[in-house]
């Protein structure tokens, strides 16, 4: 199940990238007095969108678990956006997840809330090991077990040997920018600042929030096999994995957010991408059953906007099944 465990130097840059931004806003507003101009906004959006899109579309519903199929150049593209997003290597984030899909919530989940037990001090722990004490381990997913598509890439051995000055490049570019539009050195540590480190920090805890928050709080409209929860205050930011229920219901559909004003911002781009002809054999959504006790109906999911042509699930298309996907050890998103 695991991997050789990650080295000291891996471990110092988990802690670096964990908690440099806390120091980083406690200490440098008071020697720059740096504020948040139009511009730092602007490159901080930008930025959010473009990494935490890689994030979702890219490493989540692509590369784990293959909700849609895509040319070269598109996976290239959500390889590199995803990277931005400096939540580490796309093999390995993909091996972690598709580990987490089999073991949810039980002996094996590299990041369940639930290891401690059920108590309020034992939630408590569990919350805050699922939110980001996991990864102070050096424990690794093994990837030729979880992911081993991945490792037959060469597309992916090459664009991971480039990870780290792609991800760097996401801390500098910003601060480059500032530095040439302002002329100031400020005006660099400004750019920096906001939409370098602490844009990565906001979309980092977004996406912890997923596997902490969405496996205790929030409502559980569709039987699974774990406590993954919808929580629809992360629903914007986190582009729609926040409906982390009806995604472990049905893990290979590119469409999380299923239910009636379930906004799913992902959902939407890979809608617009198949229109345009970048992305097919999408995956949407196949009828969910409504866990025991549910309120809320658990209709046949569909396409994002409604007045679009609904479609047969994939696995009547292909013949594949979406739900034997779900594991992801067997997933692959593999060009045409």
């Amino acid at each position: 199940m695991l991997d050789e465990p990650r080295g000291i130097a891996a471990v110092i840059t988990v802690w670096v990238l964990v908690v440099g931004p806390f120091v980083a806003f406690g200490v440098v507003p008071l020697v720059w007095s740096t504020g948040l101009s139009w511009l730092n906004a602007g490159m901080t959006l930008v930025l959010y969108l473009i990494s935490g899109f890689g994030i979702s579309i890219g490493f989540h519903r692509y590369f784990t678990h293959g909700a849609f199929k895509t040319g070269r150049a598109v996976r290239i593209a959500l390889m590199v956006m995803g990277i931005l997003a400096l939540e580490g290597p796309p093999t390995q984030w993909v091996a972690h997840h598709r580990r987490h899909h089999i073991f949810a919530d039980r002996e094996g989940d590299p990041h369940s809330p639930w290891r401690f037990g059920y108590g309020p001090l034992a939630i408590a722990k569990g919350l805050l090991f699922a939110h980001l004490g996991w990864m102070f381990k050096r424990e690794l997913s093994n990837p030729e077990r979880f992911a081993r598509d991945m490792v037959a890439d060469p597309d992916v051995r090459r664009i991971e040997r480039l990870a780290i000055p792609i991800g760097l490049s996401s801390l500098l570019v910003p601060a480059a920018v500032g530095g040439l539009v302002t002329g100031t050195w400020a005006g660099a540590a400004s750019g920096f600042l906001w939409a370098g480190l602490w844009r990565m920090a906001a979309l980092h805890h977004v996406t912890w929030s997923v596997n902490s928050i969405c496996h205790v709080i929030g409502e559980r409209p569709f039987a699974t096999r774990d406590r993954a929860t919808n929580f629809w205050p992360l629903a914007i930011v986190s582009f729609g994995e926040s409906w982390h229920n009806s995604h472990h219901a049905d893990p290979a559909a590119a469409r999380h957010g299923v239910l009636p004003g379930q906004l799913d911002p992902s959902a939407r781009v890979i809608w617009a991408l198949e229109k345009l002809g970048l992305v097919w054999h999408v995956r949407w959504p196949v009828r969910l059953w409504p866990a025991a006790g549910a309120t809320r109906h658990a209709g046949t999911g569909t396409p994002p906007r409604s007045g679009g042509a609904r479609r047969a699930c994939d696995a009547r298309r292909t013949g594949t099944s979406s739900a034997g996907t779900a594991a992801g050890g067997s997933a692959r998103a593999t060009s045409a």
